[in-house]
């Protein structure tokens, strides 16, 4: 499993049917939200199938030409048909009676919406959908596999950098602890963004978590719920009290998730005036550096 990041049980799930079925001939039929890599998926497939040697093609719904992907599906090896929902129902026909004529390549169709609910819509034929359905392959999101996380954030790092022609970074514990915090609706496609912008703003080799600029985490009817005081200090010792329990109590992480310092942390934990959480208020153990 090299070719991807893979410590996540759903990841290696689908890295493993990826490979059941590349040595076959067989129809895949990739789901997965936007930005988690059905494409990589497509071309892995590819790459480990008898038909290696010749051509990947790439065909999306405004490339579509009914010419050219006829000849597409008996010269190259495998056929990836990008969102497949989105294709016009003309063409849906015109691929559906291509698919139903002998051919030498390999289809993939790919969707980042339930297949099921575009048929349910009329926005994909289902005996089309039901000619494409033979083998699916659920590609995971990033908040199904926060175990790969860490890695995947140095791996896509480390690529940025060499697109920037930049040295390879490292991250920060409190960068890590910050990105697995984070929410990426845009999934890896997201995270490989973010961590480029925060490599340009970096002035040195370690991405700090304020150069990752991530946006606080939405909260329906407003960033501050009713009820929450509008108190400086008092959003402080909240501010506080949620770092400690995110890393389980460990100080020196917390320090860095908030973006201070260990020495300003235990001030503000032990000043007179700071009124520090107590472990039974973060339902968390004893702070520990």
């Amino acid at each position: 499993m090299t070719d991807f990041v893979a410590q996540s049980r759903s990841m290696q799930e689908a890295v493993a049917a990826a490979l059941d079925v590349a040595s076959s001939p067989t129809t895949v039929f990739l789901r997965g939200e936007h930005g988690t890599g059905k494409r990589r998926f497509a071309r892995f497939i590819h790459a480990h199938s008898k038909a290696a040697a010749r051509p990947f093609v790439e065909v999306s719904p405004t490339t579509f030409d009914v010419v050219q992907v006829e000849v597409q599906l008996q010269s190259a090896g495998t056929v990836l048909f990008d969102e497949i929902g989105a294709l016009s129902q003309e063409h849906q026909a015109h691929l559906l009676r291509l698919l139903e004529a002998p051919h030498a390549a390999r289809v993939i169709a790919s969707t980042s919406e339930a297949p099921e609910k575009l048929v349910e819509t009329g926005r994909l034929r289902s005996d089309l959908f039901y000619r494409l359905d033979v083998y699916p392959l659920r590609v995971p999101s990033l908040r199904e596999r926060r175990d790969d996380l860490s890695r995947l954030a140095q791996v896509l790092s480390i690529k940025a950098a060499q697109r920037l022609g930049r040295p390879a970074p490292t991250l920060s514990s409190g960068a890590i602890i910050a990105l697995e915090q984070a929410d990426f609706p845009g999934n890896v496609r997201e995270l490989e963004n973010v961590l480029e912008r925060a490599l340009i703003r970096s002035r040195t080799p370690t991405i700090e978590a304020a150069a990752l600029a991530l946006a606080p985490p939405r909260i329906e009817g407003g960033l501050f719920p009713e009820g929450l005081p509008l108190d400086l200090s008092e959003l402080e010792r909240i501010a506080i009290a949620e770092a400690l329990r995110r890393v389980n109590g460990n100080r020196t992480h917390a320090a860095r998730l908030l973006g201070i310092g260990l020495r300003t942390l235990r001030q503000k934990l032990n000043g007179p005036s700071s009124r520090a959480p107590s472990s039974e208020a973060i339902g968390q153990p004893e702070a520990f550096s």
